[in-house]
């Protein structure tokens, strides 16, 4: 039997208002299912992968639809806790990127940053599980939701899953008066493989970035630096195999640019296709994609070219639909691999 996936953050709606008050005068608002983890989760799902998710959502009609909704793209739910009094959200004005300032997240006292250490059955949720993915921003909302993930590394350890993380890092998050350095670090010692990219491995693990790596702007500066990031953080964490990073370049004149690396302990540095399109729909989840991407190289066996390859071609083509998660199959990828050739 195939083993499963077990994708484990916060369940979010995404509110997608348009620009300039549209979405007042129009009275409509597109919304979203969206989540770091439930992204990946849905990725996979639409690879044929077996994948469970585990969240925590409060018991009415809403949570339902949600659950239903993620159930029919594929996604396990049993692993939901199924508490509290609401559902995170966030919003984020059509076009715009995570990374930007117009994001606003609505979280505080969600379902999800409610919970702590004990409240989920950590042996149950992963006993037919063969991988366990979380990402940054769990930890980054409250401390107790830290130790929270902290418990679910130590169990999938004690079972031998693999392990990775996405070092998905929102400054507007941390705000329960610590350092992300002051905690990512202990739970990335626990995972096999470590994704994100060069500015988040220095705000989340204090691993510093050259300040003139923007100016110098050269491809090969950049692949030089995810070396020496990759190669500082396998010398760090032990039990990391392999360290991915992404690049993300967007010109008016140029369309957007994208290409990916992974640095593996036993290989060395494997670079991706370089990608380009011009046809960017929306540029959440892109990432999301990319991570499910590693994920699914692994759990297949893949050699890491071939895996590279296929998280980078994923993300590019996540940039071309709408909404937070991808709908891509396996043959469409690997068409945007063929066509990139």
């Amino acid at each position: 039997m195939t083993s499963i996936v077990v994708c484990f953050g916060e369940i979010l709606l995404r509110m997608s208002p348009a620009l300039e008050g549209h979405w007042l005068q129009d009275a409509r608002m597109p919304v979203f299912v969206g989540g770091a983890e439930a992204n990946v989760a849905c990725a996979l799902a639409s690879w044929n992968q077996p994948v469970a998710y585990c969240t925590a959502m409060p018991d009415n009609y809403l949570s339902r639809d949600m659950a239903a909704w993620l159930e029919g793209r594929g996604v396990d739910t049993s692993p939901v806790l199924w508490t509290g009094q609401r559902v995170g959200a966030y919003y984020l004005p059509q076009g715009s990127d995570l990374q930007h300032a117009g994001v606003i997240y609505d979280r505080a006292g969600s379902a999800f940053a409610g919970l702590a250490a004990g409240a989920i059955d950590w042996d149950l949720v992963l006993q037919d599980a063969g991988w366990f993915h979380f990402s940054a921003i769990s930890p980054a909302l409250t401390p107790s939701v830290a130790a929270l993930c902290r418990e679910g590394l130590e169990a999938a350890t004690r079972k031998g899953l693999s392990i990775s993380v996405d070092l998905n890092y929102r400054s507007k998050l941390w705000q329960y008066g610590v350092s992300p350095v002051s905690v990512m670090p202990s739970l990335v010692e626990y995972c096999d493989v470590v994704m994100g990219n060069l500015w988040a491995a220095e705000s989340l693990l204090g691993i510093p970035v050259d300040k003139d790596v923007h100016q110098q702007g050269s491809k090969q500066r950049y692949l030089d630096h995810s070396r020496s990031t990759s190669e500082a953080i396998l010398a760090r964490y032990p039990r990391c195999r392999r360290v991915a990073h992404t690049f993300r370049f967007e010109k008016v004149s140029e369309g957007l640019h994208y290409y990916a690396t992974l640095f593996s302990r036993d290989g060395g540095l494997h670079v991706s296709r370089e990608f380009r399109t011009d046809a960017v729909v929306d540029k959440v989840g892109s990432g999301d994609c990319f991570m499910g991407g590693l994920i699914y190289g692994g759990v297949q066996g893949w050699d890491p070219q071939r895996t590279i390859d296929y998280a980078a071609a994923a993300a590019i083509g996540k940039l071309q639909e709408k909404g937070d998660s991808t709908r891509q199959t396996v043959a469409q990828v690997l068409q945007t691999i063929q066509q990139h050739a």
